[in-house]
C-alpha cells in the first residue's frame, strides 16, 4: 500500500492529490495511532502548525482559513472512526 504522505509546501496527498490529510491518510493514521488519539491529536496539531506557516507563505492574501484548517487537521481526530 502507498503511504498518502504530504506534499509540501502545498499541503497535497502525494498519492492521490488530495487535500492532506485525506481520507486515506486518515484511516492509516487511525490504525497507526490505534485508541492513542491524544497522541494523534497532538501529532495533527504539529503537523497543522507546519501548513499553516507554509500555507500561509504561499497564500498570505488571503489567509488560510483558521476553522478549515483546525477541521483539516485536527476536528476528525476525536471523531469515532466510520
Amino acid at each position: 500500500m502507498h503511504q498518502h504522505l504530504p506534499r509540501r509546501p502545498l499541503w497535497l496527498c502525494r498519492v492521490c492529490a488530495a487535500t492532506w490529510p485525506c481520507a486515506t491518510a486518515r484511516m492509516l493514521l487511525r490504525v497507526e495511532y490505534g485508541t492513542d488519539r491524544v497522541a494523534l491529536s497532538i501529532y495533527m496539531a504539529s503537523q497543522l502548525f507546519d501548513a499553516t506557516a507554509d500555507l500561509l507563505t504561499l497564500n498570505p492574501d488571503p489567509a488560510p482559513d483558521p476553522r478549515a484548517l483546525f477541521d483539516r487537521f485536527l476536528a476528525w481526530t476525536v471523531q469515532p472512526s466510520p
